[in-house]
């Protein structure tokens, strides 16, 4: 390992510098990238208290020369970079100096380490460790550890910074955090083992695999088969990028099985992730998102990961030619492997087979009519709830009471007008279409179901009441480990909401009874899930994500089905927004049609 330097204060200057821990993730990150960059190929990472109480990793990297012990904890010291020139040849994780001693500073930091090859059990005092707390060095001495490698006990994180301690969240939230920070190292290093453990209890086991390709369907418990690999070549740039995508079959309502790396470093980058997910928008249903993990590799001379303290973001050289070129070499690949021709025009106008998948369009409504209280605490406090630019906010009370009387007055106008108004038609079984004497109203068939679900199941949900279908055989959801966490911090939320469930082994779990309120109660229970914490959500935000899943855009709807959906949202208290804010109708009145046809 190279010898541990303090940089120079010229060259301090020239790098982003000011690294701060935020919460158990901002330091897990900092010894894992250690681990990796001492060339690691075991990590072990203990947690207990969500890493408030304590952070044990344990790796069988090259050790701390004895030398270097007392400079490590000193700020800007490292052995990655020695001058100015270094920052543009970055080939490792840190380079900074800043992690131990800015992790030193606000907790109990006690490092064993052993950088030499002679293990043999007669060496008893092979090791040296260093105890350091609050950035005082308490002591350093020789001790029994005897391998190579490292291993770094942090304990009462912020013991000293009780303010910052304060915001630390749930242990569901705080392990969410580092399993997101934890999972794109396990997919960038598919030859090393990985295991991470929460109060004795197994998170992560990864043993090394073969390819990246099995790593990522193995920790992201994704059908391998499911899997496509393409690869991108700019070779007049030295540039090259591989890329593993799922196919349709793989889709979530969050992006969080998106990972973009860069030179062996996870990064954010949204001008990659926004021409990939045009790409997918394409093929995939509305609100959906695939899954991808693209892996660039740039000349070190042509990227600055130097322009933030977490090196999240980098700076690219060209980057607007390399994202064309990857969005054109995805799309090619996905439309030639991914199996699109099952999805033909899938989107706003959904095929046939989509539509029988999902719907059943006989005589039977697609939805219950709600028995909506209107007493509901909930709902009276949504309805009283405007947005900040409502007339309803207005300073001036006067003019408040006119604007929110003529507001409701257009309100029951308009709610009236639908009543009578008479059915035309659907465009692209999406719009319904009503007529009224000077005006045409159309309704957004999906914002319509969302209201009249969320109001059905926030009464439900406060009366203790969920009306839930038992299912004969119960279906199995496979869940990535944040999900996984998400569900043993929530079962009894998800109870309450109708959903019984059982886990089955650390990656999936069985849905046994569902509301029956909902069409799609896999894609529903995965949604909810996928959110993290939902220990603090009220019934309101459990409605709201469930909702979601309640119809989708692109059933063709029976004449029957259609009054039923009309009559169903007239009933609701709040009939003309769904619950994400979006209209459920617009009203296009003669006046504004003739304008639109230069008539006078």
């Amino acid at each position: 390992m190279p010898k541990v330097n303090i940089l120079p204060p010229e060259l301090v200057s020239k790098i982003a510098a000011g690294e701060v821990i935020e919460r158990p993730a901002s330091v897990i990150k900092e010894l894992l990238e250690n681990s990796l960059d001492a060339g690691a190929t075991q990590i072990e990472l203990h947690l207990k208290d969500a890493g408030k109480a304590l952070i044990h990793i344990k790796d069988n990297g090259c050790g701390i020369e004895k030398d270097d012990l007392q400079k490590i904890f000193l700020r800007h010291a490292t052995s990655k970079i020695s001058q100015a020139s270094d920052l543009f040849a970055i080939n490792t994780l840190g380079f900074r100096g800043e992690a131990l001693y800015s992790i030193a500073a606000v907790s109990d930091v006690l490092l064993r380490t052993n950088s030499s090859d002679d293990i043999a059990p007669a060496n008893a005092h092979a090791g040296w460790e260093i105890h350091v707390q609050g950035s005082k060095h308490l002591k350093s001495r020789p001790c029994s550890f005897n391998q190579t490698g490292t291993e770094i006990e942090i304990r009462e994180l912020f013991f000293n910074t009780p303010a910052r301690k304060k915001f630390l969240k749930s242990n569901t939230t705080e392990i969410n955090k580092i399993l997101d920070l934890f999972i794109p190292y396990t997919i960038l290093s598919n030859e090393k083992r990985f295991l991470l453990t929460h109060q004795g209890k197994t998170l992560i086991d990864l043993a090394p695999c073969a390819d990246t390709k099995t790593r990522i369907a193995d920790i992201l418990n994704l059908n391998k088969a499911h899997l496509i690999e393409s690869e991108c070549i700019l070779s007049d740039k030295n540039i090259s990028a591989k890329m593993i995508f799922g196919d349709i079959n793989i889709s979530r309502t969050r992006r969080d099985l998106q990972y973009i790396f860069v030179n062996g470093r996870p990064v954010a980058s949204k001008q990659i992730s926004f021409h990939l997910n045009n790409v997918l928008r394409l093929v995939l249903p509305p609100n959906c998102f695939g899954m991808f993990a693209v892996f660039l590799e740039i000349p070190p001379s042509e990227i600055d990961v130097n322009i933030h303290p977490s090196k999240r973001e980098v700076k690219i050289k060209d980057e607007q030619e390399i994202c064309s070129a990857l969005r054109s070499a995805f799309e090619n690949a996905l439309m030639t492997k991914g199996g699109i021709k099952q999805t033909k025009d899938y989107g706003p106008q959904t095929t046939d087979q989509i539509q029988q998948a999902t719907y059943n369009t006989g005589t039977k409504p697609l939805y219950f009519s709600p028995k909506i209280d209107n007493s509901s605490d909930l709902l009276q406090a949504e309805k009283r709830s405007a947005p900040a630019n409502s007339p309803v906010n207005e300073q001036n009370e006067f003019f408040s009471n006119v604007s929110k009387e003529l507001f409701e007055q257009k309100i029951n106008t308009l709610h009236n007008r639908l009543q009578n108004a008479n059915y035309m038609g659907t465009f692209i079984n999406k719009f319904l279409l009503f007529e009224t004497n000077d005006s045409i109203l159309m309704i957004d068939q999906h914002a319509a179901a969302e209201r009249i679900t969320f109001e059905a199941l926030i009464t439900q949900m406060q009366k203790g009441t969920v009306a839930v279908q038992h299912l004969l055989t119960p279906f199995m959801i496979s869940l990535t480990p944040q999900e996984v966490n998400a569900w043993e911090g929530s079962s009894e939320k998800l109870e309450m909401m109708g959903f019984s469930s059982t886990k089955i082994d650390n990656e999936t779990i069985a849905i046994h009874t569902y509301p029956a309120l909902l069409r799609n109660p896999e894609r529903c229970a995965q949604d909810i899930l996928a959110g993290g914490e939902l220990d603090k959500f009220d019934h309101e935000e459990m409605a709201r994500r469930a909702c979601r899943a309640s119809v989708m855009t692109g059933a063709k709807l029976a004449g029957q089905e259609i009054d039923f959906l009309r009559n169903s949202l007239l009933n609701c208290l709040d009939p003309f927004t769904c619950p994400h804010g979006r209209p459920t109708v617009i009203e296009l009145s003669e006046e504004f049609l003739s304008k639109q046809f230069l008539r006078t």
